[in-house]
C-alpha cells in the first residue's frame, strides 16, 4: 500500500467497560501497567467507565485515566449516566461525566500518521423501552472535521456502542442510525471503528466498504463477564497489516487469548 504506513508503526491501546464500582481491581491495575509498557501512539477508552454513574465511581475513573498513557480519547457509555436516578438521567445525563472526566460529546486527536475522532453514542433517555441502546446523531457525525483534504494514513472513529449488528453477541447495541453512520464514516475514509458495550472482544469487516476496513470491539475489565475473560485490545499497524490482540486476564496476568491479523485498506 502507499498511504505512508509502511515506514511507521502505530500502536493503539483500546480499553472499555471498566465499570468502576464493579471493576476487577487486580485486572485494572495489571492492564494499566501493561498499557504503559505497550507505549501506545494513542489510548482509546470507549465508555462505561462507571457502574452506576456515581460521583465516587467517576473520581476513581478520573484517577485511573490520569495514569494511562497520553494522548487519550475517552467517550462515555450508557452506564456513565446517573443510572438509577431517573430525573437526573433524563435531564442532565452527562453532567457528572463532564465534571469529572471532561467533554462528553466528541473528542479528536491528530498526528502525521493518525487521525482519530469520537462521538457519544450513549443517551440518558430515549423514546423506546430499552434506553441503554445507542444512538448516533448524523448531524454531529457529518460535522466532524477530519484534518486536511486527503485522508491521513490511518483514520479511526470511536464510540461506546457497536454500530453494526453482531450475530451471537450477548447484548445488542441497537444503535439508531448505526448502518447510516458506518456508511458516512466509510465515505469519510475511516479505516477502524472502535467500540465496547458487549463486554466481549470482536472483529468484523465493515460491510460494503471494500477490503481492509474493520470494526473492533474491546472486552471489559469488570466483574460483569459474558463468557470471555476480562480483557483489553492492542492494535499494532505496521506494513500492510493490523495485528489486533485481545489481551485476556488469567487471574494473575494478561496473556493473548485471541489475535487477528487483518489486511489494511489498499491505496
Amino acid at each position: 500500500m502507499d498511504r505512508g504506513l509502511a515506514a511507521v508503526t502505530i500502536r493503539i491501546a483500546h480499553l472499555s467497560d471498566i465499570h468502576f464500582g464493579g471493576e476487577l481491581t487486580e485486572a485494572v491495575e495489571a492492564a494499566t501497567r501493561a498499557v504503559a509498557a505497550f507505549a501506545p501512539t494513542l489510548t482509546v477508552v470507549t465508555g462505561d467507565l462507571t457502574l452506576n454513574g456515581q460521583p465516587s465511581e467517576f473520581r476513581a475513573a478520573a484517577r485511573w485515566l490520569a495514569r494511562l498513557p497520553a494522548p487519550r480519547i475517552v467517550t462515555p457509555g450508557n452506564h456513565d449516566t446517573p443510572y438509577w436516578n431517573l430525573v437526573l438521567r433524563s435531564l442532565a445525563p452527562f453532567d457528572r461525566y463532564r465534571r469529572h472526566i471532561g467533554r462528553a460529546e466528541e473528542a479528536a486527536f491528530d498526528s502525521p500518521d493518525l487521525a482519530a475522532r469520537s462521538l457519544n453514542s450513549a443517551r440518558g433517555a430515549q423514546p423506546r423501552l430499552n434506553w441503554s441502546r445507542g444512538a448516533i446523531s448524523m448531524r454531529r457525525l457529518r460535522e466532524l472535521e477530519w484534518r486536511g483534504d486527503s485522508p491521513a494514513p490511518l483514520r479511526l472513529f470511536a464510540c461506546h456502542h457497536p454500530l453494526l449488528f453482531l450475530p451471537g453477541a450477548p447484548v445488542e447495541g441497537g444503535v439508531r442510525c448505526g448502518p447510516e453512520a458506518v456508511g458516512e464514516l466509510v465515505r469519510a475514509g475511516v479505516d477502524l471503528i472502535l467500540s465496547g458495550h458487549v463486554h466481549n472482544p470482536f472483529v468484523i469487516a465493515l460491510p460494503a466498504a471494500g477490503p481492509g476496513r474493520w470494526a473492533i470491539g474491546a472486552g471489559t475489565l469488570s466483574r460483569r463477564l459474558r463468557g470471555t475473560p476480562a480483557s483489553y485490545i492492542t492494535i499494532v499497524a505496521a506494513g500492510e497489516v493490523y495485528e489486533v490482540t485481545a489481551q485476556g486476564w488469567t487471574g494473575g496476568k494478561f496473556e493473548p487469548f485471541q489475535t487477528w491479523r487483518l489486511p489494511m485498506r489498499p491505496s
